[in-house]
């Protein structure tokens, strides 16, 4: 399989796409194109997301896919949602360190539980 190329060999510039050929009927286009915003990231980057995109999400099964451990797919997918423009929300970051901290044992499911409910401004009275 080619690797994807999004940078000149040469000085590292951005690559845009000039010309289009259909595979079917030899049609070709010249021009500037829009390409997608995952077509713009480095080649690292897109198998990463393609590695995340068939673990539908799951970042043990991209652990495993990748060979890294969980803070390296964390930080290697904000690195991409920042690379996007999408730069993460505090709330969902900090919905993520609870979930995490759970997830080691350094905070009970019920403190986890109480933790998510105060961030989202949300109260229960215990039955």
């Amino acid at each position: 399989m080619r690797k994807p190329i999004s940078n000149c060999p040469i000085c590292d510039g951005r690559l845009e796409p000039v010309k289009l050929k259909c595979t079917s009927c030899e049609m070709a286009m010249e021009g500037r194109f829009p390409i997608s915003k995952l077509g713009l990231l480095p080649s690292d980057q897109q198998r990463f997301v393609e590695a995340f995109l068939v673990a539908r999400g799951n970042i043990k099964e991209v652990e495993k896919e990748l060979g890294i451990s969980y803070p390296t797919v964390r930080k290697k997918l904000d690195e991409v949602i920042n690379a996007l423009g999408y730069a993460p929300h505090a709330k969902r970051r900090e919905q993520l360190e609870i979930l995490e901290a759970i997830e080691r044992g350094e905070m009970s499911p019920q403190e986890g539980i109480t933790a998510m409910q105060t961030l989202s401004g949300v109260f229960h009275k215990p039955a």
